[in-house]
């Protein structure tokens, strides 16, 4: 340092000696700091000197896929390991979409046609008193019965809390059940379809089968972890993988699973109910982030009538999701960019048409857009198309990692996750034990933020063909 001092004339004749006494001299020496730091150890508070439990730590581990054959859920438990870093096995679910009819013990016309309603039973004694007030009295029961699982929860790796026993059950409406319920409400007259007014009377049974059984400030009985026609949803206080394993699923087969790690960073936390992923009806959203906004979007559906019941940022995610496609009716494209608005540049260089269009979305739902930083996965059941799809969204501003891939051959398959290592996971799962499907994937791409067609959004469709 002298030297280049001198060099640069910074200190004419003069050498700068590092003992504090030269101009700008600080007097650095090891001992000095050492002296110093050892000086504050009387300052170290009791106890353990970090203020939070590790398990408070963690960044959500997202996996999803989607595949134009039905795949075992081994293949969700690789990933799941993988980002078991980002998660802390307090909160971990799966949903499956595009099930095998036989697997589940039913025809393939049941399957089709009717809905899987789910039901987490925390307290098993409450299962008679669901079945009596809010199952037998409105529905055909096709099959029903507690879904299978390991003798013993300790048999699974890092599983410390008894998952709940979980009821399900192969329903349609009865008919005069439904005619009064479109009478009462007024939905025959507004020209819904049998099967919309079906949807709804499921989706409000559920609502009132929870603010009686699990309200959010009272007593935690039972409460419906999912009503969806082919999807269903599995979720503990654990590790994704775990659910996999207790609910005896390695080999339950399906198009499209996605997986979540880590509980939710808002409402009951080490709760089965408030884990990921959520239902919507025919659809399960799992997300990665933390809303700045979540009161303004909670606001935003009291004024629909929609009231949030998990206290979550991703409960109100799917409640959106679910108030725009069944209820607004709106396409694809239109709630991609009620979510993400696209902005700055990328709303300059759209069409003048789009951009008009964009701004009446944008300037309507303001206040229910999700702000800060977030991404969801979606599995989707199309149930009147009997097609099923898997679809990422990201914010805006790309404030968390997604990553997409592409395999297209024989066998197709669209993943998309939070990091690439798990993507390879995946791969790596199916291709040791089908040949159809490789380690590698033909295309990787991360995603940004920017419009539904520019990036910002993933999308694969399963058809029947």
């Amino acid at each position: 340092l002298d030297a280049v001092a001198s060099a640069r004339g910074l200190f004419g004749n003069r050498t700068m000696a590092w003992d504090g006494n030269a101009a700008g001299g600080r007097g650095w020496t090891a001992d000095r700091v050492k002296a110093i730091l050892g000086a504050r150890a009387a300052l170290r508070p009791e106890g353990t000197w970090f203020p939070r439990s590790p398990e408070a730590e963690g960044g959500c581990g997202v996996t999803g896929f989607a595949c134009t054959i039905p795949v075992g859920g081994k293949h969700i438990y690789e990933p799941s390991i993988q980002m078991r870093n980002r998660g802390n096995g307090k909160g971990g679910g799966i949903a499956a979409c595009g099930l095998v009819p036989e697997e589940l013990g039913v025809s393939r016309k049941v399957l089709d046609e009717d809905y899987i309603l789910q039901v987490a039973l925390l307290d098993p004694a409450a299962k008679g008193e669901v079945e009596k007030t809010f199952i037998e009295p409105f529905f055909d029961i096709d099959q029903g019965g507690l879904i299978p699982t390991l003798d013993d929860y300790r048999e699974v790796e890092l599983l410390e809390v008894r998952p709940p026993d979980v009821a399900r059950y192969f329903v349609r409406v009865k008919p005069e059940v439904l005619s009064r319920f479109a009478d009462e409400k007024g939905l025959a007259k507004a020209g819904l379809t049998e099967r919309e007014v079906e949807d709804e009377f499921l989706y409000q049974n559920s609502i009132r089968l929870n603010n009686q059984f699990y309200a959010s400030l009272g007593d935690k009985r039972a409460f419906v972890m999912s009503h969806a026609r082919n999807l269903l949803i599995v979720k503990i206080v654990g590790f994704a993988e775990a659910a996999v394993q207790y609910y005896r699923m390695p080999d339950m087969r399906a198009h499209v699973w996605i997986a979540h790690q880590r509980y939710p960073t808002k409402g009951r936390v080490w709760h089965p109910g408030g884990a990921h992923p959520f239902i919507g009806l025919n659809e399960a959203l799992v997300h990665n982030g933390d809303f700045a906004n979540y009161l303004s979007v909670s606001e935003y559906l009291a004024g629909r009538n929609i009231f949030p019941q998990f206290l979550t940022d991703t409960e109100v995610s799917v409640l959106l999701f679910d108030l725009w496609n069944r209820v607004y009716r709106y396409p694809l494209e239109y709630i991609i960019e009620a979510l993400a608005p696209t902005t700055e540049l990328d709303f300059d260089r759209l069409p003048p048409e789009k951009r008009s269009l964009y701004r009446q979305i944008q300037a309507t739902h303001i206040h229910a857009s999700p702000d800060g930083p977030w991404f969801f996965i979606i599995a989707r059941s199309l149930a009147e198309t009997r097609e099923f799809q898997l679809l990422g969204i990201t914010d805006t501003a790309m404030l968390r990692p997604q990553v997409f891939a592409l395999q297209e051959g024989e066998v197709s398959i669209g993943l998309i996750c939070s990091e690439k290592q798990a993507i390879d996971a995946t791969l790596a799962s199916l291709s040791s034990e089908d040949p159809r499907f490789t380690p590698v994937a033909d295309m990787y791409w991360n995603a940004r933020g920017g419009s539904h067609t520019d990036g910002g959004a993933f999308l694969l469709t399963v058809s029947p063909s």
